[in-house]
């Protein structure tokens, strides 16, 4: 099955990353980035949906923004998803990954745009669906931060029951109201929380990227230990 899809949200980057690219290097390099991972994330997600009669395995449908695509690490698979891949490849568990995030993407382009992708190729009944979204909404200015709770409403709604969505670490108040509709919505057995307030890095101290805002590969690596409990107890529920 074909997927019309390009792993882009279509905006280009905001003032603060096009100001600071031109200043830094480092922002300049790891956001050069951007284009060819989200390329080889849609040739990825092509030759997945190709195979004929898929492949046997379970499918891990990735949404969310650049951290998912991988910015700033050494290769687009070395970001969070591609490490925890292998390694639940390493112990059995051989997932089929079709990565539909996005570098720059909101909560509202995994509603409108990434959400509709999956429909469009069809989800299957046994896909664990991860979401992991929200920086950009917090970082993208008064207007944005203002449609987070509303937005992040809508996501626990909306995307399938039993996707494992992921808090925002962030000490902010609209993160924690957005954090509060993942709370009630897991509460209920909608969806599966997992709170990276409690699992997430407590040092990014040598695991970031030139540009000081994404994650090196260590960095990822330290994701990618904070998600796999998670993944994992939802790969056995």
């Amino acid at each position: 099955m074909s997927l019309d899809y390009d792993n882009r949200t279509g905006r280009p980057p905001g003032r603060l990353v096009r100001t600071a690219g031109v200043v830094l290097p480092g922002v300049r390099r790891v956001w050069a980035q951007a284009e060819p991972y989200a390329d080889a994330w849609r040739a990825h997600n092509r030759e997945v949906l190709a195979r004929p009669g898929g492949s046997g395995r379970r499918r891990w449908v990735v949404l969310g923004d650049s951290m998912s695509q991988g910015v700033g690490a050494t290769a687009p698979d070395r970001g969070w998803v591609g490490q925890l891949a292998d390694r639940l490849a390493a112990t059995g568990d051989r997932l089929e990954v079709l990565n539909l995030s996005a570098t720059g993407a909101r909560t509202d382009d995994v509603l409108d745009q990434q959400l509709p992708a999956l429909a469009a190729v069809g989800r299957r009944p046994d896909d664990v669906v991860t979401v992991m979204v929200g920086s950009n909404d917090l970082f993208g200015g008064r207007a944005v931060r203002a449609r987070l709770e509303r937005s992040w409403a809508r996501l626990v709604e909306e995307v399938p029951a039993g996707t494992v969505v992921m808090t925002l670490p962030q000490p902010t108040r609209a993160a924690d109201l957005a954090n509060a509709h993942v709370e009630r919505a897991a509460a209920t057995g909608r969806i599966v929380m997992l709170d990276l307030r409690e699992t997430g890095p407590t040092s990014w101290r040598g695991r970031l990227a030139a540009d000081h805002f994404h994650p090196n590969d260590a960095g990822y690596a330290a994701i990618a230990d904070a998600v796999e409990p998670g993944l994992r107890a939802a790969l056995r529920a």
